[in-house]
């Protein structure tokens, strides 16, 4: 007997389906085909060939950072696509510059100042500076444009040949200052929050703000210090680029008033009657001048240029050696935390891992740790100096690049290295241990609720944020701060040959320059990443030359790798992306709130009876 025939219902609804299961299908076969399309259409098309007398133009509009905010094959990504986070790197910067200054089909360097947002301090920026000075005294003119500046970016544009400023445009040189919120009045006083710091040292000003209404004067003395040691060089810096006498500089400065007053009050006039820019041009007024100046190209209808990302592309890697060793780079940037941490964080699990993968390398003949970091928890800083102790008992000499802030747990990563590397005006030190709890049952008061119940021991609940501080904790708490602060002068004082004693002198949480550190025995060298650099080919007895430079961090995928091909030269994937009728997205940009990170540190010790803190909250 045959099976009955399926209804007329069934069949049409089957039908509908199997329409709609090959139309998906079709369009995700016409998707994959598309995007290998694009890849591999990037892949082969072919770069301008590289003509003489081409104008290296550096405008990245950027972030001046250490190391991508996300991993490099996601950058990679995101920039083929238009997206992500703008961000420059320091090192591309330097490799960029270093290459022009000996690369003939390069004539001049054209720099956009204003378009490199630097954010931290004066390290990163002295290092940049003399990359730039580098190629003008080399021969190669070096030429700035900015519709603004700002003193980080005018200590760029100063090591110019000549600098070009917006006639509309302005030049604000303020000096240096350090200005915080202090939160005691409203968290004790109006919310009833009973905060509680120990610490050891009295510069160890951290967490002031949670306890204070105003900077303690050690605070004040000690961080005024540094910072008139950081701005006398930096007038010295400008003043040797522009050859104007730095106390005439400071003079012009405070009499900013008056000079505003005798042009009118034009910040941009005032530049130039102080001979702190040369002239006052607009974006194609000074285009005109470098299609003069240079080789006009009809292409693209104004001089033969090429940018930064096209330059680096055509650089490589830049790994290239002649042999197989290898100096191996972490890269160790931001606050330090526990467990693993994305990039921009330093994590004590994932950096140790990063460190310990460059030891186990039987490539790896140095290990160069670049350490641009105010510190933070003191065990995962503790676990990232334990892998700098194990990679020199493994006979691999280690090198630290300090940039623009290595101090307190940033500090305590560094102390093992055989050689500390810092700039002048790196901020180091803060050697010093703090720790916070706060208490809110009078929060709770104020709101009609209570905290009560039993506990086995004192301790059971003690720590419970609800109850009220039990002066009993207080003093475990206050031993465990001293024992890590006696931890942390006595493995400073080993690695530096001093005493304990010697150590507590220049600690005490007391923040210095790089100059002065160094006076005080805490730094060996000045220099930045590149002298580092050599300065670990020497401890190794390696050979210029004979050696490869490699930042060990997170591999990329193999997906990864075919857009980090194309990445860097992102013009050639818009070009497709537009061709496509995908066209470019942009995401949103992040707002900073300093007091939301301020007060992030108060979850620092979340999850933990108490927890002791290697940070100095220390920046410009």
């Amino acid at each position: 007997m045959s099976d009955a025939k399926p209804s007329l219902i069934y069949r049409f609804v089957r039908g509908i389906w199997r329409f709609v299961d090959y139309s998906r299908k079709l369009a995700m076969n016409l998707i994959f085909l598309g995007i290998v399309f694009l890849i591999l259409a990037a892949l082969l098309a072919e770069r301008p060939t590289l003509r003489n007398r081409t104008t290296l133009v550096i405008a990245p509009d950027a972030r001046l950072v250490e190391q991508y905010s996300v991993d490099p094959g996601t950058m990679a990504i995101q920039r083929a696509f238009g997206q992500g986070a703008k961000e420059v790197r320091l090192r591309d910067l330097l490799r960029a510059l270093d290459a022009a200054r000996g690369d003939r089909r390069i004539e001049r360097v054209v720099i956009r100042p204003d378009l490199i947002r630097a954010e931290g301090g004066l390290a990163q920026l002295r290092e940049l500076a003399r990359a730039i000075r580098d190629v003008r005294d080399s021969g190669k003119e070096v030429i700035a444009y900015a519709d603004n500046l700002d003193q980080k970016s005018y200590l760029l544009a100063a090591q110019a040949n000549t600098i070009y400023l917006h006639p509309s445009g302005s030049l604000m040189l303020e000096g240096l200052g350090r200005y915080r919120l202090y939160y005691r009045e409203g968290l004790q006083d109006k919310l009833g929050v009973d905060v509680h710091l120990f610490r050891v040292g009295e510069y160890k000003s951290a967490a002031e703000p949670y306890i204070l209404d105003a900077a303690s004067d050690d605070a004040k003395q000690a961080d005024l210090y540094w910072m008139n040691d950081l701005w006398q060089r930096y007038l010295g810096d400008v003043g040797k680029a522009r050859g104007i006498d730095p106390a005439r500089l400071a003079a012009d400065i405070d009499q900013l008033p008056a000079g505003l007053k005798a042009v009118d009050g034009d910040p941009a006039r005032w530049a130039l009657s102080e001979h702190l820019v040369d002239a006052l041009k607009t974006s194609d007024e000074v285009e005109t001048i470098l299609e003069k100046k240079g080789v006009v190209d009809e292409k693209q209808h104004s001089f033969r240029q090429i940018d930064l990302d096209a330059y680096l592309a055509r650089l490589g890697s830049g790994n290239r050696a002649n042999g197989s060793d290898e100096i191996a780079v972490v890269v160790t940037a931001g606050e330090i935390s526990s467990g693993r941490q994305p990039p921009g964080k330093i994590g004590g699990d994932s950096t140790s891992a990063l460190i310990e993968q460059a030891r186990n390398d039987p490539h790896t003949k140095a290990l160069v740790l670049r350490v641009d970091s105010p510190g933070g928890e003191v065990f995962p800083s503790e676990q990232i100096r334990r892998e700098i102790e194990l990679t020199r008992a493994a006979h691999i000499p280690v090198v630290v690049s300090m940039g623009n802030v290595a101090a307190s747990g940033g500090y305590w990563i560094s102390m093992d290295a055989n050689r500390i590397y810092a700039d002048p005006s790196t901020i180091t030190g803060s050697i010093g241990i703090y720790g916070l709890v706060m208490n809110g049952p009078r929060v709770l008061e104020k709101l009609g609720m209570h905290s009560d119940g039993v506990g086995t021991t004192r301790w059971a609940g003690a720590f419970d944020p609800t109850r009220p501080f039990d002066p009993a904790v207080g003093e475990l708490i206050q031993t465990t701060i001293d024992h890590g602060y006696a931890q942390f002068i006595g493995n400073v004082a080993r690695a530096r040959k001093r005493t304990p004693a010697q150590i507590d002198a220049i600690a005490r949480g007391r923040v210095w320059s790089g100059a002065q550190a160094k006076d005080r025995g805490l730094v060996d060298e000045f220099g930045g990443l590149r002298e580092a650099i050599a300065g670990a080919a020497t401890l190794a007895h390696l050979d210029k030359g004979q050696y490869r430079v490699d930042y060990i961090e997170k591999p990329m995928t193999t997906f990864e790798r075919l857009f980090s091909g194309f990445g860097d030269d992102s013009s050639r994937m818009h070009a497709l992306l537009a061709a496509s009728g995908l066209g470019r997205l942009v995401l949103p940009a992040q707002a900073d709130d300093t007091l939301a990170h301020a007060l992030d540190w108060v979850g620092a010790l979340k999850g933990k009876p108490f927890g002791a803190i290697a940070h100095c909250l220390c920046g410009l």
